[in-house]
């Protein structure tokens, strides 16, 4: 079924009765030659793109829970590529393109709303930093705008201008950045993948893998032994359990984000806002609620759950940035396992055992990265060879010196 404003016209006249499953529910077969771990936003692009990209098939995505149960369905929604390091910008660059043209691509609706994003400036050095990470992004073909005090009131003239600590001295403006619904992308990517004639088996717990002499033979899961010739492991904050039981360490550690959402307002935000002085950001969602967050917990945890402690420091953030908040209601606290890489970047590489390949590290950057991270994945997994804006996400860089430390805060997993 092909989804149009013809088709909701014609299923509202007839009482809805034609409206279809949007992806089927099948049982896993003996063997594949591609098997993804993770049913979230990157294991269902990697399975898109693998399949309708290139042109592969006999493949399945294994999910322990339901498709979309992990951070794919509990972030807040920001698409950007405003980044400065040249192993980072390609990429997220490449990733704000397929954005653009994602919902016509896969015919779903994900709510892609390019609203713009707004770094704000709050002294002359972070101005100068901002300046230089502009330049970044125009060379590598996006977009960027160096906005002054004035420049930014014009957007947003109830913000604290005048803060005795944090006055606002301009903005880093990215039009093109926006937002997007994601659980419409996690539900567009498996309904497209589903058409290509991929098998999405959840419930379907991976609890080993089967190597002789170096080289992937399958799966061990829930529902049983599953053979492959290629496995794609992208399970975010598991990444660490799930490789271990290949045998191997990761330079990764878990841990929780948390996020929030306001009662629902009226409209103030039309677009997203982050705090420059500290780590706070904030949009307003369809439904009117503030989605904001900030800092990771700082502790190593598999729970989906954060601290009080963090959850002041977020509140401390807003009320400097935009004193009106204080007034708003608190709606629902989440929290979802990241996996915090040692300089903040992500790795999209083959793994030391033949056959295995990883897709981890993504910190606070994975759902903006969701189509480019599918798409590399898919193409490695293709062609065993890393696309050209994912050749510096090595598994091996840490080893070899050659770290993407896009926040300049060094090898330390729980500062980035």
């Amino acid at each position: 079924m092909r989804y149009s404003g013809f088709r909701v016209i014609k299923e509202a006249l007839t009482g809805h009765k034609g409206w279809k499953p949007i992806w089927r529910n099948p049982d896993p077969q003996p063997s594949y030659d591609y098997i993804i771990v993770g049913g979230g936003g990157h294991g269902l692009a990697t399975a898109y793109y693998l399949a309708r990209t290139f042109k592969q098939a006999r493949i399945a995505v294994l999910e322990k829970s339901w498709l979309g149960s992990g951070n794919i369905g509990r972030n807040t929604t920001i698409i950007r590529s405003n980044y400065l390091l040249p192993g980072n910008e390609p990429f997220y660059e490449f990733s704000m393109k397929l954005w653009e043209g994602l919902e016509q691509e896969f015919n779903f609706n994900a709510m892609v709303s390019q609203r713009g994003i707004l770094n704000l400036i709050h002294s002359d050095g972070q101005r100068d930093a901002y300046r230089r990470r502009g330049n970044a992004m125009l060379l590598a073909g996006a977009d960027a705008e160096l906005l002054d005090r004035e420049g930014v009131r014009a957007m947003y003239p109830w913000l604290n201008f005048d803060n005795a600590r944090f006055p606002i001295k301009g903005g880093l403006l990215q039009r093109r950045a926006g937002t997007a619904r994601h659980d419409g992308v996690a539900w567009g990517y498996a309904r497209g993948a589903d058409r290509a004639g991929v098998d999405l088996i959840q419930n379907c717990e991976v609890t080993g893998f089967r190597i002789e002499g170096g080289r992937l033979r399958g799966v061990e899961t829930s529902r049983g032994y599953i053979a492959a010739k290629k496995v794609g492991v992208a399970v975010a904050g598991s990444s660490g359990r799930v490789m271990a039981m290949a045998g191997m360490s990761l330079p990764i550690e878990s841990h929780v984000l948390q996020a929030f959402v306001s009662e629902g307002l009226k409209p103030v935000i039309d677009g997203v806002i982050t705090f420059g002085a500290g780590h706070f950001y904030v949009s307003q969602s369809d439904k009117g609620g503030l989605v904001f967050g900030g800092d990771i917990d700082g502790y190593n945890s598999y729970a989906q759950r954060g601290n009080m402690a963090v959850i002041e420091d977020v509140a401390q953030g807003g009320m400097a940035l935009m004193p009106a908040i204080g007034r708003a209601r608190l709606l629902r606290i989440w929290g979802g396992i990241m996996d915090m890489s040692m300089d903040g970047s992500p790795i999209i590489d083959k793994t030391p055992v033949e056959g295995l390949y990883l897709n981890a590290g993504w910190c606070y950057g994975g759902f903006k990265a969701t189509p480019a991270s599918g798409y590399a994945f898919a193409h490695l997994l293709a062609t065993d060879t890393p696309h050209d804006t994912a050749r510096a996400y090595r598994l091996d860089r840490f080893e070899r010196g050659y770290p993407i430390d896009e926040k300049g805060m060094g090898a330390t997993p729980n500062l980035h």
